[in-house]
């Protein structure tokens, strides 16, 4: 009789995310934040997890993973110990959202190997995922473009109001910041409350430009009319976020430049994801993102940066079970 066949390991691919902007920084209707997010297929989180006799790791963060494998493995009563080798990970406090897919990385492989029923919400849950915005379990979950509800009354994630393909020609320009961090644990939630709430005026134009505009456009597929959504969202998120990035809507005002440049070489639909530092615009196909980098590259070397160019990715995270006999 053949031996039944086991993972004796699993393999995890993640995608980040893009933090396009939030729908109400107001709140006065009773719910707070709703974020606007997409999956993109670089950079990315891969790892391989796999049994052992102690908890032990390699490669960039490998210590967050282990930390957050042994609080699934006490949520789920697990008695053993795992090693997790991280092929690549996303930059940390970049605005690409990568505590949150490291975390469900990490999750959905030890899930997977135990054999364990489970959900990507669920599992955020557990690390104290999604506080403001369901957008980053979206992602891991279907990948796409993502519009969540914010928070509500319930101790609960947002819901998910859309979740739609990003056109397969459409691609992304990520100016990258490496020095540079953005506001994240402790200092992010003071900033938070800290801020002034937007104008009823200012919130209901973005919730505007996001129903009537944005996302008609992604749907038909209209970069122009897209971009210039985007683009008037993020002016606005941008200048109430100023006063906790120095008075300056870019984190790194490097990246600003270097955006800014994109925009004036024909991009469409630019700012910054999250809290920065990384920095985006939004171009209709592969060709015309090229020469876009090809025109802005020697500029954001000349900065410290570097652009990354990625398309969306309208799947969620990949796991693999590496059988053994």
């Amino acid at each position: 009789m053949r031996p039944r066949a086991h993972p004796g390991a699993v393999r995890v691919v993640a995608p980040a995310r893009l933090h396009l902007g939030f729908l109400d920084l107001n709140g006065g209707l009773g719910r707070m934040f709703g974020s606007i997010g997409l999956a993109v297929d670089v950079p990315r989180t891969e790892l391989v997890l796999r049994r052992s006799r102690t908890y032990k790791g390699e490669g960039p963060d490998h210590a967050r993973a282990i930390a957050t494998l042994r609080r699934f493995a006490d949520v789920f009563s697990l008695g053993g110990a795992y090693e997790v080798k991280i092929a690549s990970a996303i930059p940390s406090h970049a605005g690409l959202g990568s505590g949150t897919q490291l975390a469900l990385a990490a999750g959905a492989a030890l899930m997977t190997l135990e054999g364990i029923e489970h959900s990507p919400s669920r599992l955020g849950e557990i690390v104290d995922r999604g506080a403001r915005s369901a957008i980053g379990m979206a992602a891991f979950e279907h990948g796409g473009f993502i519009v969540d509800g914010g928070r509500g009354a319930r101790d609960q994630a947002p819901p998910i109001l859309v979740r739609t393909h990003f056109p397969d020609d459409w691609r992304a320009l990520l100016v990258i910041d490496a020095r540079t961090a953005g506001v994240h644990g402790e200092a992010e939630a003071q900033a938070f409350a800290a801020l002034p709430p937007l104008s009823d005026a200012a919130a209901a134009n973005v919730c505007r430009l996001v129903l009537m505009q944005l996302v008609p456009g992604l749907m038909e597929t209209d970069i122009d009319a897209f971009g210039n959504a985007l683009t008037e969202i993020q002016k606005i998120v941008g200048n109430h976020f100023a006063g906790a990035q120095g008075g300056s809507p870019w984190t790194s005002p490097a990246v600003g430049r270097v955006v800014e440049a994109l925009r004036a070489a024909g991009a469409y639909g630019i700012g910054q994801s999250s809290w920065g530092p990384t920095g985006f615009a939004f171009a209709p196909s592969q060709e015309i993102a090229g020469r876009l980098y090809d025109s802005s590259i020697g500029l954001a070397r000349a900065e410290g940066l570097e652009i990354l160019v990625a398309g969306g990715r309208n799947r969620g995270a990949s796991v693999e079970k590496i059988v053994s006999t």
